[in-house]
């Protein structure tokens, strides 16, 4: 049994844009460092990443038994 979604319709071939144009009319850029993406630390310090850190550790293994 398949869980893919079946589109039953075809994509008329004049909506569809490929990943580069879309890419080139945003005018985004590769970046080359984490310091070049936008915005700041999402935590605020040390304690706070290894608190996410650990909660992330329990929460995926706690279905395991």
């Amino acid at each position: 049994m398949s869980t893919t979604p079946h589109q039953s319709w075809p994509v008329p071939a004049e909506d569809v844009v490929p990943t580069e144009e879309l890419v080139r009319r945003a005018g985004a850029k590769p970046f080359t460092s984490l310091a070049d993406l936008p915005g700041s630390d999402p935590f605020a310090g040390d304690e706070e990443y290894d608190a996410f850190l650990t909660d992330l550790y329990v929460s995926r293994r706690s279905d395991v038994a």
